[in-house]
């Protein structure tokens, strides 16, 4: 008998860490000495996993900032001209949230940690309140993964994935199940999820994020399905209405200490992962882009001056698709590449922006779109300490267009969202603004609005992700979501 050995110890991360891969799981087999893992533990490692793979810069397995370019490169331009074939980074990135979809291989990832620590739960003798408070955070945290395996990929295996163990590990062969369907009962997890929380007794003390406050996990589960109701508005606009209002009424991020990520990332192998990517690495090999800087010079945006140095006293960005000389641009500031600095995967901006659009929409959310886009303007640049008569000077000088909603809302999220690159390429797909411009070395036919399909998969489960691919309309980047209808 084998079982799945992950070996972290939270009090020293750094020492089960791998320098290369900046992964805090290992794992390992023992046949003939099985162990149980604190389910804490996992779900901690699971959390560190997440806001690993999801903030990393590295263009092995993170080149979303490059899909709504906001940054470029210097020397090495394959990534910002979409190659994803000579690196794996659609493989890399659907390993290192799902893990192997089979117990038939080995692959630590967020979700199959997060499996791993359900089951191990059940044995620890906990409490009922303590349980299902746990059960919750394990629920939501899964949620966020899977949704944006959908978002990046579309049709994925769903229902029948992670399910084998080392005892019976089945078959490799596993069906891709309907992204709408997946969504549809993603969202009921979140609801179930959020009946189980009881905010009178604290989750996992492991928690890396809230430390076991449950009623930071509330705002986080109903701000979770906010995202995700506003995302269906297009393809589905009266349940997109249902589910919105009802996780407004639930309760939402009002601040930025709600947010789900961590406000301050550790020092050492533990630091910001951007930081590592583009500090610690000691290259010089990424740039703000002049997509985002011109954008920016245009409103004369007072964050450049938190996110850019400059260059004879003016904002520059390198050329977006282009070889750039690192010395002749802007560089990014330590609120943005420091080793401490934050890292958010759903925030209170965004959330005020999705609340805008959710008004702009006709959802009842709580104020008019108008007020709700000068809020999340606001609220971008408080949280990165720019004052509000600086931020209400920025709004009046870039009012909130009724008629032309998408393009309003659309741009300043955009902005808003730089450093966020799932987050932000949510929004420019679902909004279809800015207009992105595929650069002149594009090795795609198009800017990415879909990652392609791992081809680890196309090894391991042949049969079913070409079905897949045929059913979405192909495997291309320019296939779409089921949610990007227009």
């Amino acid at each position: 008998m084998k079982k799945i050995i992950l070996i972290i110890g939270l009090a020293s991360l750094a020492l089960t860490f791998n320098s290369c891969e900046r992964d805090i799981t290992t794992l390992n087999e023992d046949p003939k000495h099985p162990t149980t893992v604190p389910s804490g533990v996992l779900f901690a490692s699971a959390e560190h996993a997440l806001l690993d793979q999801m903030l990393s810069a590295n263009v092995n397995r993170n080149i979303t900032r490059f899909f709504t370019q906001q940054w470029t490169e210097t020397v090495y331009v394959d990534e910002s001209n979409y190659n994803m074939t000579s690196r794996p980074i659609p493989r890399n990135h659907y390993n290192r949230i799902m893990a192997s979809a089979s117990a038939t291989i080995n692959s630590p990832g967020v979700l199959s940690a997060l499996r791993d620590a359900r089951r191990f739960l059940e044995d620890e003798g906990e409490g009922a309140v303590k349980k299902n408070n746990n059960i919750a955070m394990i629920e939501l945290v899964n949620v966020y993964a899977w949704a944006n395996l959908v978002d990046t990929y579309g049709d994925i295996p769903y229902f029948g994935a992670l399910k084998a163990t080392a005892e019976n590990p089945g078959s490799a062969e596993i069906p891709y199940d309907d992204a709408k369907t997946i969504y549809m009962d993603l969202i009921k997890r979140i609801d179930a999820a959020l009946a189980m929380i009881n905010i009178s007794e604290p989750g996992y003390s492991n928690d890396l994020i809230y430390k076991g406050d449950m009623s930071k996990w509330k705002k986080m589960g109903n701000s979770l399905k906010f995202r995700m109701a506003v995302t269906l508005a297009d393809i589905e606009p009266a349940l997109a209405k249902t589910y919105a209002e009802q996780a407004f009424t639930g309760g939402l991020f009002t601040e930025k200490a709600d947010n789900f990520g961590l406000q301050t990332f550790p020092s050492g192998l533990l630091s910001n992962p951007v930081y590592q990517d583009v500090i610690q690495s000691g290259r010089n090999d990424f740039l703000p882009s002049d997509v985002l800087v011109n954008f920016m010079n245009s409103k004369n945006d007072p964050r450049r001056d938190v996110w850019f140095t400059t260059v004879a006293s003016a904002y520059v960005g390198g050329s977006y698709g282009d070889e750039n000389t690192f010395s002749d641009f802007s560089h990014f500031k330590s609120s943005i590449s420091g080793e401490n600095a934050q890292g958010f995967l759903l925030d209170y901006s965004e959330i005020m922006f999705l609340r805008a659009e959710a008004a702009a929409r006709g959802f009842s959310v709580g104020d008019t779109a108008a007020l709700l886009y000068a809020d999340a303007i606001k609220a971008s640049m408080t949280e990165y300490g720019i004052n509000d008569t600086v931020a209400n000077t920025y709004v009046v000088a870039n009012p909130y267009d009724a008629v032309n909603w998408k393009k309003s809302i659309g741009e300043q999220a955009w902005v808003a969202m730089f450093n966020k690159g799932f987050q932000a390429w949510n929004f420019t797909r679902r909004l279809d603004f800015p207009v992105f411009t595929n650069p002149a070395g594009s090795l795609v036919e198009g800017v990415p609005i879909r990652m392609f399909y791992s081809d680890q998969e196309y090894l391991l489960n042949a049969t079913n992700v070409k079905a897949a691919a045929q059913k979405i309309g192909g495997d291309k980047v320019t296939t779409k979501v089921f949610w990007d209808k227009f």
